[in-house]
């Protein structure tokens, strides 16, 4: 990609729940320009960009993980360079967020149903090609790539948002980044957040590409109790591959590897009327299994494959434990199996079992019906014969290649003849060798018998995957696994029967809890295990919940209800292919529905984004495509009046600082000052229903005002927090009023303008102004020849310290905003001049008190922390900032009392 940087970041979860993340640069030989060799030491701009940030954000609060990647990029450029954010994300996950902030714009994606979105495709979908930004792409992954064309010395950020549920596998959970950007990043960190209720019993991380001296200084890991956290934040030289090298020595693995405590059985969750439940119960004996294993050796099978499916079994014959018992079933045009029944696992049959997988050979077509009958029968007539063998766990493993062609061949008839002979009573396991073989045949056919089905892919490695996949169902702890829930207290169950239960493995059910009936909660749990009954029943531990509200606030809520809207939908779409007619329409609607409520990209939904083009004139598409969807690179830019300026004013002309200021919580201000690369915090005091003046702009008249609610009940000496409950924004020139609060969105309310809930999701455009609503999250108001907004929308919990929603109120854009814009925000959009010296210990030990000049004035300033939600709605950013004190006196002109205001649209 000559002339252009391009940034790669990717992300694969497989089915044995490894995830695995990798930045790589897009650009083929950097070239450093000479003038640049000569003004520093270490050179980090490729072809006129730097990339000036790379972050990679994960929070996983039981084991429902929710990843933001951001980077921001520069063109230092005198042209236009076309810059790329290319991604590869599970085909496990679902997308939430996709948002481009350039020059103070942000644009945001709005999901839709994928009807909808691709109407305005239909001319590229008759042609065939592919017009979304994501495509089919490796083994486990879709690739997500959007290149954007920005203007000279202009930056853009990209932020991608997306979710899941870590699957646990043999006694961990793995997250697994590839670490390459192929540049060196100003700001590059990999900052993992943990928090399991059960308690971490272990954590760690590593790094391939670092000496272990090296991640030992690098990598900072902690955890206790509920929390774990590792962070990962090289400085610019310990990116260098070498001290005097402008390349990166980051090339390789990060991996961090957790598990929970399981001393408790009970593993509930329980928050806003959703529950989770995570079984996975220790100190259970190893069941002693019966195994079929059923191999395809038609001629297809030639070469590789073979080799490698003997190899594999080889390895899985030797490592069966002496209780266990086996046969083997081979399947060309014929069928013929190595016993015809079982036998124990003895060393004498194991190794008469290797000797016979050594020397079998490929014969034939492909008698799929034929092979799995056999195998079917070897196990029924195990299980019902001879007593010994009935307490054992079935299995029922089969690995195949192509087609069935030979014998039975409708697969109907196929999925009707295996459905009917293993009866519900064992699982079968389907291996998919290679591209040529049907694979959602073979997921149909393990679904409907309490099995999966896994691909195999042609490669080096595939021995391994096949040995990987065994190793996962080796050891069964139970079968028969039943997790009962009492029907008049909870609706809307994920699947919670289960043929088997295997070592190293849980199982994770969620649902909904009706109002009230929390007290007659509770969950049954039965099985059987080796040569008894396992039997439990778990209660919710109200207290423990509060407590755990209280530590984990909104994110623990939200994450319990969304890992049971995720597991739904995923199981949703799975049921989905193997149903037809009006099943399958009313299952289709009910998947859109929860799509479009929960806000994730899925195989029925899409996200378009207004406000960028391609060649074709056509704005951006993210969606799940079908496997193997492939389409050319498209390359999308601003429009006109939408492209990034230049970050250096013009000659005359002096340029506002944009993105420069908000406001949120309990009300702290957050000022940022780019001259000085700092920010400044300050508190406004004062009681509810209070109206403070945000911004006022005295030559257009346009006003941003709040007003301020409280608790509902304080206790005596309680702190009386206050926070914004109602915004008015009100632009007279036009006649343009809009009333916010956490309940509605009501545009020009004085003449019964129209009335908007903040579950709609809409864009509204009155003369000079547009107002764009995303559901649930945020609104952005954006003024012609103004500034642009965003507000927050915060819902509490329950427990939470505050018992109302609220609202937080930030300037995206401000530089066309007069010189005489005034208000408590207002008066910062200017540059203004400051200076902190004299840094000593405060009167807290742990903050660090300066002194600072600002205004004629000499202020005592502390070192602290706020929260910035204008990039995280749900989470929030932490921001490093000075506090100024006593309601920003010295910082702020004149008074904080001045700023006070008749009501939420005036205008001075």
């Amino acid at each position: 990609m000559d002339g252009a940087m391009g940034l790669r970041v990717l992300l694969c979860m497989s089915l044995v729940s490894v995830l695995t993340l990798q930045a790589v640069s897009t650009q083929v030989s950097p070239k450093r320009p000479k003038s640049s060799e000569k003004r520093q030491a270490v050179d980090t701009t490729v072809d006129g960009v730097t990339i000036r940030s790379l972050k990679v954000n994960c929070k996983v609060t039981s084991r429902f993980a929710h990843y933001v990647i951001t980077s921001q990029v520069f063109n230092s450029a005198e042209e236009p360079k076309e810059v790329a954010f290319d991604v590869e994300i599970p085909k496990t996950a679902f997308i939430s967020d996709f948002a481009i902030t350039a020059n103070g714009k942000a644009f945001i994606g709005d999901i839709k149903d994928k009807m909808t979105a691709w109407k305005q495709y239909r001319k590229l979908a008759i042609s065939g090609e592919n017009a979304g930004l994501v495509r089919a792409s490796g083994r486990m992954m879709e690739q997500f790539t959007i290149h954007l064309t920005i203007g000279p010395r202009s930056k853009a950020m990209f932020r991608l948002t997306y979710e899941e549920v870590l699957k646990r596998k043999l006694k961990q959970y793995d997250i697994v980044i590839k670490v390459r950007p192929k540049q060196l990043v100003h700001h590059f960190e990999i900052d993992v957040d943990i928090f399991e209720p059960q308690g971490i019993s272990k954590l760690d991380a590593q790094a391939s590409f670092l000496a272990k001296e090296q991640a030992t200084q690098l990598i900072k890991k902690s955890f206790s109790g509920k929390e774990g956290h590792v962070l990962f934040r090289p400085t610019i030289s310990q990116q260098q591959s070498c001290p005097t090298c402008s390349t990166t020595l980051l090339d390789g693995d990060f991996r961090v590897t957790y598990d929970v405590s399981r001393e408790k059985l009970c593993d509930l969750l329980v928050a806003n009327n959703h529950f989770a439940h995570f079984f996975a119960p220790q100190n259970l004996t190893n069941l002693n299994k019966n195994l079929v294993f059923v191999i395809d050796i038609s001629t297809s099978m030639e070469g590789q494959k073979v080799k490698q499916t003997k190899e594999a079994l080889l390895k899985i014959l030797g490592d069966m434990r002496p209780g266990d018992y086996f046969d083997l079933v081979l399947f060309g045009s014929d069928v013929q199996s190595w016993r015809g029944s079982l036998v124990q696992a003895s060393t004498a049959n194991v190794k008469a079992a290797q000797d016979f997988v050594r020397l079998f050979s490929l014969a034939g077509a492909t008698n799929l019906n034929g092979g799995l009958l056999r195998g079917i029968e070897i196990l029924n007539r195990a299980q019902g014969g001879v007593t010994e063998l009935s307490n054992h766990a079935p299995i029922l493993i089969m690995l195949t290649d192509g087609e069935p062609t030979e014998g039975v061949t409708d697969r109907s008839q196929i999925l009707e003849n295996v459905r009917s002979a293993i009866g519900g009573k064992f699982p079968l396991y389907n291996l998919g060798f290679g591209q040529d073989v049907d694979f959602n045949f073979l997921e149909v056919m393990s679904m409907e018998n309490n099995g999966r089905a896994q691909r195999i892919y042609e490669d080096h490695d595939a021995t391994q995957q096949l040995q990987g996949f065994y190793d996962q169902v080796a050891n069964p702890l139970l079968v028969d696994v039943e997790l009962q829930y009492p029907q008049d207290t909870v609706s809307a169950l994920t699947q919670h029967s289960h043929k088997q239960f295997y070592e190293g493995s849980e199982i994770v059910v969620a649902g909904r809890i009706a109002d009230n009936k929390l007290n007659s909660f509770r969950a049954d749990m039965q099985a059987h295990g080796d040569s008894q009954d396992f039997r439990a029943t778990c209660l919710v531990d109200e207290e423990e919940m509060k407590k755990l509200l209280q530590e984990r606030g909104h994110m623990l809520e939200n994450h319990v209800e969304r890992l049971w809207a995720y597991l739904t939908i995923q199981e949703l779409l799975a049921k989905r292919k193997k149903l037809v007619g009006d099943e399958r329409a009313k299952l289709l609607a009910k998947i859109l529905q929860m799509s479009l409520a929960y806000q994730f990209v899925t195989p029925l939904t899409s996200m378009t984004m207004k406000g960028m083009t391609d060649e074709d004139g056509l704005e951006p598409i993210i969606d799940k495509p079908p496997d193997e969807m492939l389409g050319h690179r498209r390359s999308f830019k601003l429009s006109a009046e939408q492209q990034p300026s230049p970050t250096h004013a013009s000659p005359g002309v002096h340029k506002l600082p944009d993105r420069v200021t908000g406001v949120d919580t309990d009300p702290h201000f957050i000022i940022h000052v780019p001259q000085k690369e700092d920010t400044l915090c300050f508190n406004i005091n004062e009681e509810p229903g209070v109206v403070l003046s945000l911004v006022q702009d005295p030559n257009t008249g346009f006003s941003v005002n709040a007003q301020l609610i409280g608790h509902k009940a304080r206790s005596p000496g309680q702190h009386k927090g206050t926070y914004f409950g109602r915004l008015g924004i009100a632009n007279p020139a036009t006649g343009f009023q809009l009333e916010v609060t956490p309940q509605n969105i009501t545009l020009n309310p004085g003449s019964g303008g129209p009335v908007f809930s903040w579950k709609d999701q809409a864009s509204l455009r009155q003369d000079e102004v547009v107002v764009t609503i995303n559901r649930k999250r945020n609104l952005v108001v954006s003024v012609e020849d103004g500034g642009t907004f965003e507000v927050i929308l915060h819902r509490v919990w329950k427990g939470s310290a505050i018992d109302q929603d609220f609202l937080g109120f930030y300037v995206l854009d401000s530089h066309r905003m007069s010189a005489r814009t005034h208000g408590l925000l207002g008066q910062f959009f200017h540059p203004f001049d400051y200076e902190v010296s004299d840094l000593h210990p405060g009167s807290d030990p742990g903050k660090t008190d300066a002194t600072m000049v600002v205004k004629d004035h000499r202020l005592t300033v502390t070192r602290g922390l706020q929260k910035d939600y204008s990039n995280d709605p749900r989470h929030g950013t932490e921001v490093t900032c000075w506090f100024v004190h006593d309601n920003g006196a010295g910082l702020i002109d004149g008074v904080h009392t001045d700023y006070i205001v008749p009501d939420i649209f005036w205008s001075s």
